[in-house]
């Protein structure tokens, strides 16, 4: 595995930022698990792929010790202002998107990846949780926070930054291979 390839392939797919990611350096956490019963996003016990569906932090991190190595996605992009609703959810929109379509390339070359996403699953207008199976389920993205992963401490980690100043949004996923 080229780790350098990746990262080019993931700029060409429209990310603004890319770098290696070290398994070694996540770590997960309950508190950050412990957010999502907060249930701010409104996804919790609603989605095959977030808490309680998607494991336990125990289970999350199982999934994830197989892995040595991956790489951090980012999109990135300027406000208008804090404000700035509309360029906040264009950018999350091409994000997702863009994600969803590496993460699928990526799949033919390593069948067996982890792609870890920035929030909820999209590919489903309404998720069929609890009364049916995922329609996707080897499409299905997890977010990293859903996994118990404080998505600043693994960027700082893993030298890639997470704040890009005032008036600046990113999004961060990533993706683990074999």
């Amino acid at each position: 595995m080229d780790i350098n390839a990746l990262i080019e392939e993931a700029l060409d797919s429209g990310f603004n930022h890319a770098a290696e990611l070290r398994a070694e350096t996540l770590r997960f956490l309950p508190e950050v698990r412990e957010m999502c019963s907060a249930d701010r996003c409104h996804s919790y016990n609603k989605n095959w792929v977030c808490p309680p569906a998607c494991g336990t932090l125990e289970e999350c991190s199982a999934r994830a010790s197989g892995f040595s190595h991956g790489i951090i996605v980012q999109s990135e992009c300027e406000l208008e202002d804090s404000f700035d609703f509309e360029t906040m959810q264009a950018l999350e929109r091409r994000h997702q998107k863009n994600f969803e379509k590496l993460a699928s390339r990526l799949r033919e070359r390593y069948p067996g990846l982890l792609a870890l996403g920035a929030g909820g699953c999209t590919f489903c207008e309404k998720c069929t949780y609890p009364d049916a199976p995922c329609r996707f389920p080897d499409r299905a993205i997890s977010s990293m926070e859903a996994n118990g992963l404080w998505v600043s401490e693994v960027c700082e980690r893993n030298h890639i930054p997470y704040n890009y100043g005032p008036n600046h949004m990113a999004y961060t996923s990533c993706i683990l291979v074999e």
